[in-house]
This record gives structure tokens, C-alpha cells and sequence, in this order.
């Protein structure tokens, strides 16, 4: 039993297991319920409290990113507004570009049409010039040829070649100060070999390396002439000259065969029968000479890289020659000192042979004599008297004496 006292009254009364759990549990229900009540009070004003910070939180971070989205949204507008000018430069600087590249290129389109019509101008003139200059020299040509056609027929053969010979003479010797200082120009008359041209041309750098050098043979004829000759009756004794004299080219400088258009073009090309040959007019002569020079200064470089090859190969042949003289002198002492070298040993195998012979004859001896000692130290009286009793009985007296006498 339980005794429980009441709060209002401070009367006791007693009750039992059953009653006092039932009480006991109507006070717990009673304290949890208010106690849940507080707390449910509590978690609601938190609650309400939590709300509104939440609801402040969110309208301040609200009123935060409203800001920030404008001025993003102004920042953009700004950025817009600066693309947009840039832009409209952009197009502007492009249609100005556009327009002035067109307005060069109209510009040029306009200087090359200017400079066609130019050309083009330009070109007839330069034809009509070449025609011009075409007849004139035609009618020059002409006239030479008509010229050398009545002077001949007024000249017997041997002056019109002595004549031709004056003329490239004399037409060389008008430059011969000025364009020819280092240049030799004389008649050929070296005639050892049984025959020579008629001038021969040589010129050398001022280290005196010659660069080039040119046989001429001048020939002509008038027309009463019995036999008339062709330019190629002369080629084989003037390429003959050539290598005799040692020179370069050849140039038979002719006035045969007048009405050969062949030979009245110009400079004709003979090398394809014989090397470096020409066939020309006596106008050309100082053109002549002049070509193949020129194009001769261009290899004096490698001519004189070519001399100093040459004087270093004679050097080296001088040097060489020295060598194979100084090896066949050696060569020779060589030999014979090896030579008395071989008989040195020969002779000196020899005397060892001898030597060795003499040793062996000696060694022999000595034996003999080692012998003849042995069977001297052996000898006694008892083997000299072994069979000889009259020497025994002479020796047995003579020591039965000397025993007596001491």
C-alpha cells in the first residue's frame, strides 16, 4: 500500500500497487503532455524565428543578386554598346578599304592599259627603227658589195689581195692604241713548215698569259679570174696553219663567192668541219676580232689558275725528278754496299767453317793427347820388363844396389 498525500488538502489516503501506477502514470501523462506542449511552444516560436531569418536571409541575398544582375545587365549593355561601335568602325574601316583597293586597282588597270598603249607604241617604233636600220644596212651591204665588185675588176689578182690585206690592217691598227694596247697583230712569215697565213692575231693579259690568239687568211679575186675558187678550197691549209702556229681560232676573211647568200648572212660558223674556224666579210673583221675576245676575257681567270697549275705541276715534276734521281743514286750505293755487305758474311762464314774445322782438329788432338797421358801415367817398370827378362834382371840389380848403398 501506498500512502499519498494531497496537494490541496494535506489529507493522506492510502491506496494500493494498482491505483498508485495508475496515478503515477496519470502525472507522467499529464507532465509529458505539458512538457510537449512547451516544447511543441518552443519549437514553434523557433520555428517562426527561423522563418523570418530565413525570409530576411532571402530577401537580402534576393535583393543582393537583383543588384548584381543589374549591374551584369548594365556591364553587358555597355559591353553591347562598345561591340556594336567597334563593329560599326570595323565595317566602316572595311568599306573604306574595300573601296580604296578598288580605286587602286581601277588605278592600275588604268597605268597598265596606259603603259599597253605605250608598249605597243613603243613596238612600232622599235619595228619601224629595225626597219629602217634593216634597209639601210641592206643597201650599205649592197653597196659594198657593188663597191668590191668594180674595184676588184679593176685590179689584177695579186692587188686585190694585197689590197684586202691593207684594208684589215689598216682598219685594226685604228683601234690598236685604244682597244689593242697588249695585242699582237704582224704577218705570218714563219714559213718552216712549208706554208703560213696571212696575219696572226695574239693578245695577253698585262701578267703575260696570252688569252687569245687567231690565224687569218685573207682571200679574194676579180671576175676575169680563169679558175674561180670557193671559200672551202681554203679551209684544210688554214686549219693546217692554225695548229702549226698554235693558235686558237681560224678566220678566213673572203671575198669569194659574192652572190652566196651563205656567206653574205654574217659570221659563218665553220667548226662543224673544222674546230673554230669563221668565214666572214671584210666588214666584219674588227667584229670579228672583237667577239672572240670578249668571250676569251671571260676564261682569262681560269687561265691563269690554269698557268698556276701548270708551273705548280713542273714543280712538283722537279721535285719528283730530283726524288727518282736521289733514289737511283741511293739505289745504287745500296746495292753495292749490300753487295759487299753479302760477301762480308760470306767470307766471315767461311772463316767460321775454317775455325770450326780447326776447333775440331784440335779437340781431336788434345784427345789423342788426353790419351797418350792416361797410358803415360800407366806405364810402371813391372809392365816395360812384362816380357822382357834381360830389362827385369837389370832393374832387379839396379834396385838390389840402391838398396845397399843406403
Amino acid at each position: 500500500m501506498h500512502e499519498i498525500k494531497c496537494p490541496n488538502c494535506g489529507k493522506l489516503f492510502s491506496v494500493d500497487e494498482s491505483g498508485f501506477a495508475a496515478i503515477v502514470s496519470q502525472v507522467r501523462d499529464e507532465e509529458f503532455h505539458k512538457e510537449l506542449s512547451e516544447r511543441e511552444k518552443q519549437f514553434q516560436t523557433e520555428k517562426e524565428t527561423a522563418l523570418r531569418l530565413a525570409e530576411a536571409s532571402a530577401e537580402i541575398e534576393k535583393e543582393k543578386r537583383s543588384s548584381e544582375l543589374k549591374q551584369e545587365i548594365e556591364r553587358l549593355k555597355a559591353q553591347i554598346a562598345l561591340d556594336e561601335k567597334d563593329r560599326t568602325i570595323a565595317v566602316n574601316n572595311a568599306v573604306t578599304a574595300k573601296k580604296d583597293e578598288l580605286v587602286e586597282k581601277d588605278k592600275m588597270v588604268s597605268e597598265l592599259l596606259s603603259k599597253l598603249k605605250e608598249s605597243e607604241k613603243d613596238s612600232q617604233l622599235k619595228e619601224q627603227s629595225l626597219k629602217e636600220n634593216f634597209n639601210v644596212q641592206l643597201k650599205t651591204k649592197d653597196e659594198a658589195i657593188e663597191f668590191y665588185k668594180d674595184f676588184k675588176a679593176r685590179m689584177s689578182t695579186k692587188m686585190v689581195g694585197e689590197t684586202l690585206e691593207q684594208h684589215c690592217n689598216i682598219e685594226f691598227n685604228k683601234l690598236r692604241a685604244t682597244g689593242f694596247q697588249n695585242a699582237y697583230f704582224e704577218k705570218d712569215n714563219d714559213a718552216k713548215t712549208g706554208s703560213k697565213g696571212d696575219y696572226i692575231f695574239r693578245e695577253c693579259t698585262p701578267d703575260g698569259i696570252e688569252f687569245i690568239s687567231i690565224m687569218f687568211e685573207m682571200k679574194n679575186e676579180i671576175d676575169t679570174t680563169a679558175t674561180k675558187k670557193k671559200n672551202e678550197d681554203f679551209f684544210k691549209e688554214l686549219d693546217k696553219d692554225r695548229r702549226e702556229k698554235n693558235c686558237e681560232y681560224a678566220v678566213l676573211v673572203s671575198l669569194l663567192e659574192l652572190d652566196s647568200e651563205l656567206y653574205n648572212s654574217g659570221i659563218v660558223d665553220i667548226s662543224y668541219k673544222y674546230p673554230k674556224m669563221y668565214v666572214i666579210r671584210p666588214q666584219f673583221f674588227i667584229s670579228m676580232i672583237t667577239v672572240l675576245r670578249n668571250a676569251a676575257m671571260n676564261s682569262i681567270q681560269y687561265r691563269q689558275q690554269l698557268a698556276e697549275i701548270k708551273n705548280q705541276n713542273i714543280d712538283i715534276s722537279s721535285f719528283e725528278d730530283d726524288m727518282n734521281d736521289f733514289k737511283d743514286k741511293f739505289g745504287r750505293n745500296f746495292t753495292l754496299a749490300n753487295e759487299k755487305f753479302t760477301k762480308a758474311i760470306e767470307e766471315i762464314d767461311k772463316t767460321i767453317d775454317h775455325l770450326q774445322k780447326t776447333k775440331e782438329a784440335l779437340l781431336s788432338s788434345g784427345n789423342n793427347l788426353r790419351l797418350a797421358n792416361d797410358k803415360a801415367q800407366d806405364l810402371t817398370v813391372k809392365r816395360l820388363t812384362k816380357n822382357n827378362p834381360t830389362m827385369a834382371t837389370k832393374f832387379t840389380e839396379l834396385n838390389a844396389g840402391s838398396d845397399n848403398t843406403q
